[in-house]
């Protein structure tokens, strides 16, 4: 991450606490209004073939301030792989590396409109707000969700939500301002990235993501993406999918995917998942999976998978074979 960045943030945040606590009472503590929490899982993978490797998979710390002001904080800081082994020994710290996912401040300007500043989580599709390891069905992640677009943006985003003919019509405008310094091991080099969403929320949950970047593919290669997805519950059951296609001046096989998941419930808070998916990258290749398992949800905060997933070619961020995990939020 660009100190620049940092500096942004930090400025803001001071900025964002010297206003609120301007406006309260001389005999109250800003720091009353600090909710500390996180989240963390771990997993195993036995492979096609009967290799097995396993690890923590990350230790997520959360730390949020707000109170009667307009203005709210939110950063969460990632601790990745700080323990994982395999067949042959076991490892501790070797592979790990912290993860600055997200740091911003919300400005809350009327009741339908707010700016945030700061690292987001770009707001494409369902599963990229969403992808926390307590909050999904699965173990593992659908490759056309976090292979085709940027996951983060370092810039602002304009959002908000007003009634829509008796539904929500929830709405984010975004742009990256400062690019990122480093990046994560096997992440995608994205810059420039510009987007919108649109999701109307009802019986049927619907959104649309417009997306521009470019990517180093190995030249820099200018973008634009759209994406449909979708989001239907009934008691306990859920039915769920997101397609992306991508589009360049330079290559008609800019690349694309989608997939279709259903949640049914087995009783006793035990629940049957399903997937199919696809993905198609103009460098990475083309890949096919289909998933089965169960998850227990043993309590709102605390769920155990265990998954089975098949198609072609096996890679580091789409893992074949017996998958387990279990992941708790604190």
């Amino acid at each position: 991450m660009r100190k620049s960045l940092l500096f942004f943030i930090s400025l803001i945040i001071v900025l964002a606490v010297g206003h609120a606590k301007a406006a309260e009472p001389i005999d109250s503590s800003i720091w009353d209004n600090f909710n500390l929490g996180g989240y963390s899982s771990a997993g195993v993978n036995v492979h096609p073939g009967g290799k097995a490797d396993g690890a923590v998979n990350e230790i997520s710390l959360i730390v949020s301030w707000e109170n009667s002001s307009r203005f709210r904080f939110f950063t969460e800081l990632e601790l990745e792989r700080p323990l994982s082994f395999n067949d042959d020994h076991t490892v501790v710290g070797k592979n790990f590396y912290f993860d600055l996912e997200r740091l911003y401040v919300d400005y809350n300007l009327s009741e339908k409109a707010n700016l945030r500043a700061g690292r987001f989580l770009n707001p494409t599709g369902r599963w990229n707000l969403l992808h926390a390891a307590p909050l999904v069905w699965t173990s593992s992640r659908p490759l056309a969700t976090s292979r085709l677009f940027p996951l983060f943006s370092n810039g602002l985003m304009f959002y908000g939500a007003v009634p829509l003919t008796g539904n929500a019509l929830e709405y984010s405008v975004f742009a990256e301002v400062l690019k990122d310094q480093d990046n994560d091991k096997g992440e995608i080099p994205f810059e420039d990235t510009k987007g919108v969403r649109l999701n109307l929320s009802g019986k049927v949950n619907w959104g649309i993501s417009l997306m521009e970047f470019s990517e180093k593919i190995p030249s820099n290669v200018k973008f634009h993406m759209v994406g449909l997805d979708f989001l239907v519950k009934h008691e306990d059951w859920e039915f769920s999918g997101e397609a992306f296609q991508r589009y360049s001046n330079k290559d008609n096989d800019s690349g694309n995917g989608a997939y279709l998941q259903g949640i049914a419930p087995l009783g006793n808070r035990w629940f049957a998942v399903a997937r199919v998916e696809s993905f198609k990258h103009p460098v990475e290749g083309s890949s096919e999976r289909w998933l089965l398992g169960t998850a227990w949800r043993m309590t709102p905060s605390r769920i155990l998978k265990i998954e089975y997933v098949a198609g072609d070619e096996e890679r580091a961020e789409s893992p074949k074979g017996l998958l387990a995990s279990f992941a708790i939020l604190f």
